[in-house]
C-alpha cells in the first residue's frame, strides 16, 4: 500500500530551526516528484517547496526562499525540508505529496492538484 508519513513537526520559538520528513513506504521515490505544502487554520492549502525526481531542480515559494531547503534521498525513500529562521506566520500544518513522473523528468508543481499521493501531515507552531 502505497502510503506517505510525514514527521520532525513541532512547537518552536520564531527565529528557530525544524527538519520535516516524508518518508515513502510501498512504493520507491525514485519515479516520484515531491511536494511540500501547508495548511494554515482558515486558509487554502499551499505549496511551499518541491524537488523533481533526480533533485536535478527545487523550488519554493517567496515566503520561504532563503529560509527553507527541500531535499532527498532516495536511498532512504526519504524527501526532507529544513526550516530555518521561523516565523509566526509558518504556522500550519504541513504535508507531504507525490507524483508519478520519470526519474530524469525535470517535473515539478507547487499546485495542489498536479499530486496524486498526500500524507496526514504534521504540525509546526511557531510561538514565542
Amino acid at each position: 500500500q502505497l502510503q506517505l508519513v510525514e514527521s520532525g513537526g513541532g512547537s518552536v520559538q520564531p527565529g528557530g530551526s525544524l527538519r520535516l520528513s516524508c518518508k515513502a513506504s510501498g512504493f520507491t521515490l525514485d519515479y516520484y516528484a515531491i511536494g511540500w505544502f501547508r495548511q494554515a487554520p482558515g486558509k487554502e492549502r499551499e505549496g511551499v517547496s518541491c524537488i523533481s525526481p533526480s533533485s536535478s531542480t527545487t523550488n519554493h515559494a517567496d515566503s520561504v526562499k532563503g529560509r527553507f531547503t527541500i531535499s532527498r534521498d532516495n536511498t532512504e525513500n526519504t524527501v526532507y525540508l529544513q526550516m530555518n529562521s521561523l516565523k509566526p506566520e509558518d504556522t500550519a500544518i504541513y504535508y507531504c505529496a507525490a507524483r508519478r513522473t520519470s526519474y530524469y523528468a525535470n517535473w515539478y508543481s507547487r499546485v495542489t492538484s498536479d499530486y496524486d499521493y498526500w500524507g496526514q501531515g504534521t504540525q509546526v507552531t511557531v510561538s514565542s
